[in-house]
């Protein structure tokens, strides 16, 4: 067994907490993890990790090789990618997180559609509503809205989602509808935990920008969770309208002051770093935006724009 392998079962499952949810993340049984943890243990010559009932912590020696295991991880990857960069070749083993939103809407779909051009490239797709570390966690690329989160890789803005305020018709028929932005201080909103919001969203009708009050009733991390508590009628949220498309044309959810515009969302690509981007890279982020592309002209009917310039040129990283 290499020793670059029994390095990453351990950071893994320092990462997760758990060598259970370590092995899931690698594609092993929980003892197969267990045992390579226990083979680097034998090869260093020192107890690196205590096991107890809530999970898994590092010792004083395991800190270090901890944090030597992510330089050496790190820079395994990024060497992998500046060797993948020197050609033209769109294969190998490429790993991306994205949101569940982004999975199923735009991502997913196309990722597969890669299958066919591109038959070499092995890709390995983690959906998680967390902002990871694609430097820490060893990803190739994170796609990202609203926020690029704690990270030491390099991010781009590579487009912008239309979002919109929405409700239950219930919820609204219970508190009433706003009819101006300083209405909406009487409606409780359903908060995800990256919003930074500062109390107030900020609306745009006729290029004036007013100022909406928040009152935030509840906040999580998993949008699952949030719709639910919009579809129960406990509140009020924003979110791509892509997601909501289809429920705000059945009724089932009704846009808050159609009349105002609500802030756009901004996605980025992160990527560990400036010397890691290479061919595989730019087909994914490309393909993603046509995707993208498509689904926002389908719903205006309008004509897509040029997508033959390559996203990793158009706008400045953000580091």
């Amino acid at each position: 067994m290499d020793r670059l392998t029994l390095l990453e079962t351990f950071a893994v499952a320092l990462d997760e907490g758990s060598i259970n949810r370590a092995a899931q993340r690698r594609g092993l049984t929980q003892s197969a993890a267990s045992q390579q943890i226990k083979s680097l243990e034998t090869l260093l010559g020192h107890a690196l990790m205590l096991r107890t009932p809530r999970g898994v912590r590092a010792t004083r020696a395991g800190e270090l090789v901890y944090a030597h295991a992510q330089n050496l991880l790190g820079g395994y990857d990024r060497l992998t990618a500046e060797l993948d960069a020197q050609s033209d070749q769109v294969s190998g083993r490429f790993k991306v997180s994205t949101s569940r939103f982004m999975a199923q809407a735009v991502l997913g779909p196309m990722l597969m559609d890669l299958d066919t051009p591109y038959p070499d490239l092995n890709i390995v797709m983690r959906i998680e509503d967390r902002l990871v570390d694609v430097v820490r966690e060893n990803y190739d690329l994170a796609i990202r809205t609203g926020s690029l989160g704690d990270t030491d890789g390099v991010g781009r803005k590579i487009a912008e989602l239309e979002t919109v305020l929405f409700a239950t018709p219930a919820y609204l028929d219970r508190v009433g509808r706003p009819s101006c932005p300083q209405d909406m201080q009487r409606l409780k909103y359903i908060q995800h935990h990256e919003d930074h919001t500062m109390g107030y969203f900020p609306l745009t009708r006729d290029g004036a920008v007013h100022q909406a009050p928040i009152r935030v009733g509840f906040t999580a991390d998993d949008t699952d969770l949030i719709m639910r508590a919009v579809g129960k009628g406990s509140g009020y949220t924003r979110a791509p309208r892509l997601l909501v498309e289809e429920a705000l044309s059945t009724g089932e959810f009704e846009q808050i002051l159609p009349g105002y515009t609500a802030p756009n969302k901004d996605i980025f690509a992160v990527y560990p770093s400036r010397h890691a981007l290479d061919r595989r890279h730019e087909v994914v982020i490309d393909g993603f935006l046509d995707h993208l592309r498509c689904r926002t002209c389908a719903r205006t009917g309008s004509n897509a724009p040029d997508p033959t310039r390559s996203p990793l040129d158009l706008l400045p990283a953000i580091s």
